[in-house]
């Protein structure tokens, strides 16, 4: 079987378990009936996964089948790995070919899996399409509707699944498995412009605390702590780890929180949150309990470029759960690109490897 022939009987495999998932149409609908409500869910055990799993099925039950269709693939496809912040075709189903209900029930997604903090963001970043279809000479190309959402496996308490959102500077990885913590990175959020200039949302800035706090610290370094923590004079360009590269940064470099004052450990540990709690609020304690588990003194922050407002500058924080990056290079420093990597957690892929591992079969 040729792999192209395999990934379209998963994919159809994936689609009929989703389909039969959802209620039966009524003769006459013109689209399937509303999923089964939350507590059919309960036994997940766990709000976050019913929340996000009944959310995921009212929006495949939203949209026509021929559409639904094409935003259902298969767990263990290799889409789901196929993740990327720049404008371009993606699989799955943007806003733009969802029926109303359909676009209500995706924003519900959203904010089932996000905080309100997280869920403003990514709404913020999608309309900065609208700016730079203002600003470009070929703004035409920019839409706050191609933004798609993808479904991979059947959403429930009985096996693995997840779900995706991408388009341009953003995108979402949540991977849930049962019996193991949900897996909710990669996640980009990126903003261009970082601060708009002109228009009706002049002075907006999305990623606002991600920039502020970030240079705070940076800043709050003593000479000698510079001498570690400035790994470079120039901004790195971009983010190092981005699609395909994560492994690219191994060992952690930088100064260690644990030779940080207490008021910077404060202000370092405040900045790995404004990345976590981007995240629904269990999910984001989740994440912070582990990394205070393996030792948050072990976390290294790196800084590169000028340390004044204006210039191109980046950093990372590198520790043994986490991998957050943040660049501001591009269009004379008004332009971010950051990322949250968890090294072991990617797309949940070692906790899919160990939940297949113990006897459950692959979708």
């Amino acid at each position: 079987m040729t792999g192209l022939t395999r990934r379209r009987l998963l994919h159809g495999l994936a689609a009929g378990a989703a389909a039969g998932a959802l209620p039966r149409p009524v003769h006459g609908q013109s689209s399937p009936a509303a999923p089964p409500p939350a507590p059919a869910l309960a036994e997940v055990g766990d709000a976050p996964r019913a929340a996000m799993a009944g959310a995921a099925l009212a929006l495949l039950g939203a949209l026509p089948a021929e559409t639904r269709r094409h935003a259902v693939f298969a767990i263990g496809d290799t889409e789901r790995l196929d993740w990327h912040y720049i404008p371009r075709r993606r699989a799955g189903v943007p806003f733009k070919d969802m029926p109303a209900a359909g676009r209500a029930a995706a924003h519900e997604l959203l904010k089932a899996s996000l905080s309100a903090v997280g869920y403003g963001k990514a709404v913020g970043i999608m309309r900065l399409e609208e700016v730079l279809r203002r600003l470009e000479t070929f703004g035409l190309m920019r839409d706050p509707d191609n933004y798609a959402f993808t479904v991979f496996g059947n959403p429930g308490p009985s096996g693995a699944w997840g779900w995706r959102v991408e388009g341009h500077h953003l995108s979402l990885n949540f991977t849930l498995v049962p019996g193991r913590p949900v897996a909710m990175t990669p996640a980009f959020f990126g903003a261009n412009p970082a601060e708009v200039p002109s228009g009706p949302q002049k002075g907006q800035r999305v990623l606002a605390a991600e920039q502020d706090l970030g240079r705070a610290l940076a800043r709050s370094l003593s000479d000698p702590q510079r001498a570690r923590g400035v790994i470079a004079a120039q901004s790195l360009g971009d983010i190092v780890s981005g699609p395909g590269r994560a492994d690219r940064l191994a060992a952690p470099t930088g100064l260690a929180v644990s030779d940080m004052t207490g008021d910077q450990r404060t202000q370092a540990l405040r900045l790995v949150e404004e990345y976590v709690r981007n995240m629904r609020g269990e999910l984001a304690e989740q994440e912070l309990a582990r990394m205070r588990q393996a030792g948050p003194e072990l976390i290294c922050f790196a800084w590169a470029g000028p340390l004044e407002p204006g210039k191109p500058h980046y950093y990372r924080l590198h520790g043994p759960t986490l991998l957050i990056e943040y660049d501001n290079t591009q269009n004379d420093a008004n332009h971010i690109h950051s990322v949250w990597h968890d090294p072991t957690r990617d797309f949940g892929l070692d906790l899919l490897k160990a939940h297949y591992d113990h006897g459950h079969h692959h979708a």
